[in-house]
């Protein structure tokens, strides 16, 4: 079995997404490890502010087929791929790590470089894996969010109740 964690974020219906991605993700692959809810500013363009959080889990798919399976939830849940890649979404998942996995693909990086370089991202991931080391790094995702600068980003976690 694999441990995998993924990033869930939404800024259109943001409740009701957020909330649909989680029973996906826990259809898909059982028991999950859920991190807190923040709210975030849109990164890359204008934009209503997102919910995000990371999700762990464990899977005996291969890594491709992860990567297939939450583009394909994305899509069940109305995700429009026509427009400029930084733009609102209902649902976006993306693969962050899959076990220490080190992949440079044209549709799969591992680990995501918005690890370390976005707080919505990495403050999530340090709370619910924080003595795992990224691959890349060494250092745990606690040490990482340590060092992170977080005047850059304005970023809360909200209250959410996944009843």
């Amino acid at each position: 079995m694999a441990n995998i964690y993924i990033g869930l974020g939404s800024n259109i219906e943001r409740e009701k997404y957020t909330r649909a991605g989680v029973v996906a993700m826990r259809h898909a692959f059982g028991p999950l490890q859920l991190s807190s809810v923040y709210e975030s500013e849109a990164v890359g363009f204008e934009g209503d502010a997102f919910f995000n959080m990371v999700i762990g889990a464990s899977t005996s798919l291969d890594v491709h087929a992860v990567n297939h399976l939450l583009r394909q939830i994305e899509d069940d849940h109305g995700r429009d791929r026509s427009g400029p890649r930084f733009s609102s979404r209902r649902l976006d998942l993306d693969l962050l790590l899959y076990d220490d996995r080190v992949i440079e693909e044209d549709h799969l990086v591992l680990p995501r470089g918005e690890i370390l370089k976005n707080a919505f991202v990495l403050w999530p991931l340090a709370e619910i894996a924080p003595d795992l080391a990224h691959p890349l790094s060494h250092k745990t995702y606690a040490q990482h969010w340590a060092a992170f600068d977080k005047s850059r980003e304005k970023l809360a976690p909200v209250a959410f109740d996944f009843k």
